[in-house]
């Protein structure tokens, strides 16, 4: 099984509007339920423009969309330039089969390499033990807990705050003196 993970594109708004309307996918998301097409394409043609810093990228087995995964800014702030937010999804039939580990490996060498990010965040629902589980093997550690942080299925959840810090942050491989 090879799993192909590329850049988003506004074509792909339908298979977002699919995967994030399935209730066993939403419900681990911080999105809302019966989200349209529409909606997708407009998200996806604004993180396309040239001079967004947002990444978003799709999984693909057998050409079709299987799971998506974003990295965001955390805002404008000039101080926190060096970290950004994660999201990820993966459609409930291909999850548990290496879609969201390649989803993350693409985005944490994305992070690592290209984009100088010193700091991954993330949350995620504290009974979400499949994605915990995946997080923590790319290196995210649990930095506390929100409380009563989203209303889900009409009760308020609890999420854990995870972050990454860059392995091995860059440095400046300064050429040797003549």
């Amino acid at each position: 099984m090879t799993i192909h993970v590329r850049r988003a594109s506004p074509r792909d708004a339908a298979a977002f509007a699919r995967i994030m309307a399935d209730p066993a996918v939403f419900a681990g998301l911080m999105q809302l339920p019966m989200p349209s097409e529409e909606l997708w394409a407009a998200r996806l043609a604004e993180v396309a423009k040239p001079d967004r810093q947002d990444l978003q990228l799709v999984a693909e087995l057998h050409g079709e969309v299987v799971g998506s995964a974003g990295l965001h800014p955390t805002g404008p702030a000039l101080r926190r330039r060096h970290a950004m937010v994660l999201g990820i999804s993966v459609a409930r039939e291909f999850q548990r089969r290496g879609v969201g580990s390649a989803l993350m490996a693409a985005m944490c060498d994305y992070a690592d390499h290209w984009a100088g990010v010193l700091r991954l965040e993330l949350t995620v629902y504290t009974d979400n033990e499949p994605a915990i589980a995946l997080y923590r093997r790319f290196g995210f550690e649990i930095e506390g807990t929100h409380r009563a942080y989203a209303l889900r299925h009409g009760e308020y959840a609890d999420v854990y705050a995870m972050a990454r810090l860059h392995p091995r942050p860059p440095a400046w491989a300064q050429p040797p003196q003549s």
